[in-house]
């Protein structure tokens, strides 16, 4: 789903939208001319590679989301919060979601095979 920054409501509008196997549900609203909040939920599953054996497993996602999302170029040093910016007006949410799950599959995973087989192997910490 994609929306064009100038058309984004400043009253808190619903979000509900699929990508894969994902659902990113909540509100998105204007805060200003050039920021929007999006609050939402990440819910579903996704296969993630386990980082022993490379073997695909299905885990279930259940992330709060809570950023802006900023119309070029985003200059306040001082903001604690997370914030994504965007070139061309418009704001796209498959994109939003697809990032979301890249950096959950980034994460170090170990499979239940690799758990229960109690052998030793080297980790990083």
């Amino acid at each position: 789903m994609k929306i064009e920054f100038r058309k984004v409501p400043t009253s808190p509008k619903e979000l509900v939208t699929n990508f894969d196997s994902v659902k990113i549900e909540g509100t998105f609203c204007k805060m200003s001319q050039s920021l929007v909040k999006i609050d939402a939920s990440l819910q579903g599953k996704t296969g993630i590679q386990c980082s022993r054996c490379a073997e695909v497993e299905d885990i279930s996602i259940d992330e709060k989301l809570e950023f802006l999302v900023s119309d070029g170029i985003f200059k306040d040093k001082d903001c604690e919060d997370i914030v994504i910016e965007v070139e061309n007006g418009i704001i796209d949410f498959d994109e939003i979601i697809e990032s979301e799950l890249n950096s959950i599959k980034s994460d170090y995973h170990i499979c239940q095979n690799c758990l229960n087989d109690g052998e030793n192997f080297e980790q990083e910490f």
